[in-house]
């Protein structure tokens, strides 16, 4: 498979600033000396401020599920998304437990993508595992076809752990055990790609950054509770051809796995919540 390439399919619906960041993060992923820097940073700054601002509060169930991670294949993490920081904490668990692959996290380009500010937010924050854009804008939703064809590429590459909400988007509500509908996006990385799929529910965190990091030291946050489930089995999906109707199945298959460790959580809650 040619790699594709996400500048020269935007052609004019690219600004100068998304054509720039896109080309230097996507230049970042060729085996070299850059390749290995970001992710030795990825694996020691950035996993080790992760778990510092939230050990007083993470509690993980199901490790034990989690296969070996082999550092030539390549996996994919789906998630629930009720934050912004929901894959940078499970993802930073993984790392204290052997994980040594590069990073990928999809992420919307507004803001990380249109502005200087956020390709310094990107670096800083995550050593660049914002990659690549997905576009929300109706006139450029053309352009997430080759947003998700790099991201399998990578993914057939090998050695790439890509976190991904099957969601789509943050679900804003107040009950954690429901969910938005499945996307096809997930399917449409997943198939084909060779990667295994671990699902994880996590819940907990808030979306301001200060008060979660002052409440992990003071004592005054909630729980934030990870559990891990066992790998999706996907060989019946992955042997149909391509085509819409099997990227949602592949995509609800996963939400529900994170809605089944979504009621494991919600009782261990219950009985923390008791004791």
């Amino acid at each position: 498979m040619i790699r594709p390439d996400l500048v020269a399919a935007g052609g004019g619906k690219l600004s100068r600033t998304e054509r720039v960041q896109i080309r230097l993060i996507r230049a970042s992923f060729e085996p070299g000396t850059v390749d290995r820097g970001i992710r030795f940073l990825q694996r020691t700054f950035g996993s080790t401020w992760i778990h510092h601002c939230t050990k007083h509060l993470r509690r993980v169930h199901g490790l034990e599920r989690v296969p070996p991670l082999q550092p030539a294949r390549s996996y994919v993490l789906v998630s629930n998304h009720r934050s912004f920081f929901d894959l940078y904490v499970v993802t930073a668990e993984l790392v204290r437990r052997g994980l040594s692959h590069r990073i990928v996290f999809p992420v919307r380009s507004n803001f990380f993508y249109d502005r200087a500010s956020g390709f310094v937010v990107n670096g800083v924050m995550s050593f660049f595992a914002m990659y690549p854009p997905i576009f929300r804008e109706r006139s450029r939703a053309a352009l997430n076809v080759a947003s998700l064809e790099e991201v399998r590429w990578l993914l057939q590459r090998g050695g790439v752990f890509v976190g991904i909400h099957p969601e789509g988007t943050r679900k804003t509500d107040d009950d954690p055990y429901t969910f938005l509908p499945a996307q096809t996006g997930v399917g449409k990385v997943v198939h084909g790609s060779g990667a295994v799929v671990l699902p994880v529910f996590i819940n907990g965190l808030i979306n301001d950054l200060g008060r979660q990091v002052r409440s992990n030291f003071d004592g005054t946050g909630r729980v934030i509770n990870v559990v891990f489930g066992e790998p999706i089995e996907l060989s019946d999906l992955q042997a149909q051809p391509h085509s819409p109707r099997v990227y949602r199945a592949i995509s609800e298959r996963c939400m529900t796995a994170i809605s089944r460790l979504g009621q494991e959580e919600r009782q261990l809650r219950e009985q923390q919540d008791r004791t």
